[in-house]
């Protein structure tokens, strides 16, 4: 058995028939003797048309509030996930990103995490239930909701995984791995089936948008093993671990 973090991001869950989909997903590899936490971005846009409300009704919106807003699209999600899961027999249980004890700096817009405190997580895994958290958000010392930035999901779902102890992070997408370029634009790119920090980081910092930077640093500086996958098929994805690490043995689900 293994304990495994998935992150599902929003083109994953851009609707209810897709939040279903990922439901079963995540019961799939729980029947498989496997505990699993997962964190959720906002469905679809939400983000973006969050921020073009914002923008309508003050053009330079406070970034406290903007924070505080912004935190809605996860919690959305996140809450539908779970019900999702429910309606198809399994338990889970939602928190935001403080519930779930993710405490942030004071920057609004761009917080960098300072510690993860999953507790509740691991008591509602303890208990035989599905955790499901929040990505892109925290709260700071004054208990104000902070978010991460762009691509602050991924980095969420790093951290929690190497907070409880989790033997890789799961990273779902809507493309089957790291390619050679963006198979969506070049369609003879290939897919790389494993991969260094390092390499990615590369990638990262040319403009390649399969991981976010923040991601990636974190992974190779905790040693957690990042496997990239697409929800929407059963491909093997890439494995993303340190130089010498034997990408064999990571475990896989499928």
């Amino acid at each position: 058995m293994a304990l495994i973090v998935q992150k599902y991001g929003g083109s994953s869950v851009a609707d209810t028939d897709s939040i279903k989909r990922v439901a079963r997903r995540i019961i799939e590899t729980k029947r498989k003797g496997n505990d699993v936490a997962v964190v959720v971005s906002a469905m679809g846009d939400t983000t973006d048309e969050l921020i073009d409300q914002a923008k309508e009704v003050d053009s330079q919106p406070p970034a406290r509030e903007l924070d505080m807003l912004m935190t809605a699209g996860e919690r959305i999600s996140m809450s539908l996930l779970a019900m999702a899961i429910h309606s198809q027999g399994e338990h889970a249980h939602s928190f935001t990103g403080s519930q779930a004890g993710f405490v942030t700096d004071a920057r609004y817009g761009a917080a960098h995490i300072r510690a993860v405190k999953p507790d509740r997580v691991i008591n509602a895994l303890h208990q035989g239930e599905i955790g499901i958290v929040a990505g892109f958000q925290g709260v700071n010392s004054l208990g104000d909701a902070t978010t991460l930035g762009r691509g602050g999901s991924d980095t969420s779902a790093v951290a929690l995984a190497v907070a409880l102890g989790a033997d890789v992070c799961e990273i779902y997408t809507d493309v089957d791995g790291v390619f050679t370029a963006d198979p969506r634009i070049v369609p003879t790119a290939q897919r790389i089936p494993s991969i260094s920090y390092d390499a990615v980081l590369e990638m990262a910092a040319s403009g390649s948008k399969v991981l976010a930077l923040r991601c990636v640093e974190y992974a190779r500086r905790f040693k957690m093993p990042i496997h990239v996958r697409s929800s929407f098929s059963h491909l093997p994805g890439t494995i993303v671990v340190g130089d010498g690490v034997d990408a064999n043995s990571i475990p896989n689900i499928d």
